[in-house]
């Protein structure tokens, strides 16, 4: 490697934002190091865990039917009328103002467009979540206290 090419590596580096850069060829070895503040990236499971028992439910179910697959269809169907109200916000989905509050609304409950359904705790900041449909509860798709992502599906409506 010559000047030129580490100067080029160089000025790589600090645009990319990178820290640190390691190169090691035979008998040679370079690492370039930055003033900048190190980025720390911290991942967390995708939310697809929550939803995996509303399948296991629908599976419980075929055996029920004896084995019919016809019956599974219209299933697919009832649920297409459903309006699903959404998480507007990534934080913790709370169904009670308290834990020794009764909850907001409960699957066969009826509510009204602007009625409080939850509470999603973002920042320590609690954020009233309000139905954006009149209907009837037929499902809660998430577990008091769980972590919720921007645009997840928290309930399914009947509309009315």
């Amino acid at each position: 490697m010559d000047i030129k090419q580490i100067q080029e590596l160089i000025k790589f580096v600090s645009r990319s934002g990178v820290n640190e850069v390691s190169i090691e060829q035979k008998e040679f070895k370079i690492t370039i190091k930055t003033n900048q503040a190190p980025t720390y990236v911290t991942a967390s499971l995708p939310p697809a865990q929550a939803p995996l028992p509303v399948p296991q439910a629908a599976v419980a179910a075929a055996p029920v039917a004896e084995g019919k697959p016809a019956a599974a269809e219209p299933a697919i169907d009832d649920s297409s009328r459903y309006i699903t109200i959404k998480s507007p916000m990534i934080g913790t989905f709370y169904r009670s103002a308290s834990p020794d509050k009764p909850s907001f609304v409960n699957v066969g409950d009826e509510v009204k467009t602007g009625q409080v359904v939850c509470i999603i705790e973002a920042m320590k900041l609690f954020n009233e979540i309000e139905s954006e449909v009149s209907g009837k509860i037929v499902k809660i798709l998430v577990d008091n206290s769980s972590p919720v992502e921007y645009d997840q599906p928290l309930f399914l409506v009947e509309p009315m």
